[in-house]
């Protein structure tokens, strides 16, 4: 059963900011916070900006209740106009899919954020499906929060 969840944002700030940021691990942490705490598990150190291929991480709900493992399989694919793209094409043993694009995109003196995902969690679809477009709208407003406090995470958090 595969479900796909479309969650967009207006983020004030110029695209290439965001496409700066949207690169680096230390947004990860920021923006699914305070939901989902990842750990590196392989490599043990995430760089400070992905490159592309997988990244195996544990995750932790609240910061500290294990809820399993999962592989984020980054990807760049090719821009499409002014349209720039990031893909986790991740998985888990509970998740056989987990097709997550990222797109970023000129609007305005600002930048439109979407976040789309595909997934299939078999019988457990509905609620992960549930639960992802709560995650992905609580990383937008963490977005604009960041974006509103000119990137500086520490005056943001």
């Amino acid at each position: 059963m595969t479900k796909t969840i479309v969650v967009t944002s207006l983020i004030d700030a110029a695209p290439d900011v965001v496409w700066r940021e949207v690169g680096t691990t230390r947004l990860l942490q920021f923006i699914t916070s305070p939901l989902i705490r990842f750990k590196p598990v392989e490599p043990k150190v995430w760089p400070e900006v992905w490159g592309e291929g997988e990244y195996l991480c544990s995750m932790q709900l609240f910061g500290f209740l294990p809820i399993g493992r999962q592989v984020i399989d980054i990807s760049f694919p090719p821009p499409d106009g002014d349209t720039r793209y990031v893909r986790d094409n991740g998985r888990s043993a509970s998740i056989k899919r987990w097709d997550h694009w990222i797109s970023i995109s000129p609007e305005g003196e600002g930048t439109r954020y979407e976040d789309r995902l595909d997934l299939d969690a078999g019988w457990r679809t509905p609620v992960v499906a549930a639960f992802a477009k709560a995650f992905y709208t609580n990383r937008q407003s963490r977005w604009r929060k960041l974006a509103a406090h000119g990137f500086r995470y520490e005056e943001a958090a």
